[in-house]
């Protein structure tokens, strides 16, 4: 299973989890630009977007692709 932090490529999470993508859209995070996921890490993402505390967008993540935690 994917570690999800702050340090996890966009790419990479909406590869192996594509309901990724709404989950982070729950958070006004577009991480789909053309087609193509954000190439850069979630922390990156975020700030770009003026998400300025994380733990909640990474905490909905992680619950939403493994309920059980």
């Amino acid at each position: 299973m994917m570690t999800i932090s702050a340090d996890t490529p966009v790419e990479d999470l909406v590869e192996q989890h594509p309901h990724a993508v709404r989950i982070l859209s729950d958070f006004n995070i577009v991480c789909i630009r053309c087609g193509e996921p954000y190439w850069g890490t979630l922390g990156e993402l975020a700030a770009e977007k003026g998400v300025e505390d994380l733990e909640p967008v990474l905490t909905a993540l992680r619950d939403g692709i493994d309920p059980q935690g």
